[in-house]
């Protein structure tokens, strides 16, 4: 796993670099899956949409002949445009910039990797909007997000609990479940809800992985774009039994 030689940023830091071997092999795995589904060429033009401290456009700069990151926070921007400032075919812009015309249907392949599970419903439609009319007819979006039901909600509580009571990182801040939450967890459908708490002030909500349902959120990508296949990570090959990630290979809606 390799970042070009750039300086890291806190989420590599927090997850491929962590001290748990366990967390640090599950966000490895998700980023060789990343870059396994954006296709095995070279890319013309890629976005990565919430784009975090740009940890995968680092790890697919040497494949892409120009690449936006875009994301929300602009501090988390402007660090990014300095550590990678020797990079001149990556650059980095607000969400909101993506309004702008030369935008649309612009990129060849969309990114929006661990997003989506934050967002309140109202922006998950805004963003899925935004997905379908950023990526070129014909081109590809990839969203992951992660496993919280089934099986892997058994085995990410357990490793969050062990990392919780070695100090690491945030995740002795990650919310408890009653009894009959986790048993819905368990045994969630498409159709399973839990309220889910709210952080930060009014119009920069957020959500965290407390009760977020992939099932849920694959029915409502199928709504704005074309599902082509829904892969699994680490371990694909058990359908997601063990996994921590759910990705969703599409294009947009009326694309052959």
């Amino acid at each position: 796993m390799t970042t070009s030689g750039t300086k890291t940023g806190h989420y590599y830091e927090k997850q491929l670099n962590c001290k748990s071997s366990v967390i640090a092999w599950s966000h490895g795995a998700r980023f060789r899956a990343a870059q396994r589904l954006i296709g095995t060429g070279p890319v013309e033009r890629l976005l990565d949409y919430g784009c975090g401290d740009g940890t995968f456009l680092a790890m697919v700069a040497d494949r892409v002949g120009t690449a936006v990151g875009a994301d929300v926070a602009a501090d988390q921007l402007r660090d990014c445009a300095g550590r990678f400032a020797d990079h001149p075919n990556l650059r980095f812009a607000h969400v909101r910039d993506l309004a702008a015309p030369e935008h649309t249907g612009a990129y060849d392949v969309v990114t929006c990797m661990e997003t989506l599970e934050h967002c309140p419903a109202p922006v998950i439609e805004v963003v899925l909007t935004d997905l379908g009319r950023l990526c070129r007819p014909g081109g590809r979006v990839v969203i992951s997000v992660p496993i919280e039901t089934g099986p892997p909600f058994l085995l990410k509580y357990a490793v969050r609990t062990a990392a919780a009571w070695r100090g690491l990182s945030d995740y002795k801040y990650y919310e408890t479940y009653t009894p009959l939450n986790a048993l819905k967890m368990l045994t969630a459908g498409k159709g399973t809800t839990l309220p889910r708490p709210v952080y930060g002030p009014p119009g920069a909500e957020s959500l965290s992985h407390y009760g977020f349902n992939w099932r849920a959120l694959r029915e409502r990508v199928r709504h704005h774009l074309t599902l082509d296949a829904t892969h699994f990570s680490p371990l694909g090959w058990l359908g997601g039994l063990a996994s921590s990630q759910a990705w969703f290979v599409c294009r947009p809606k009326g694309a052959a």
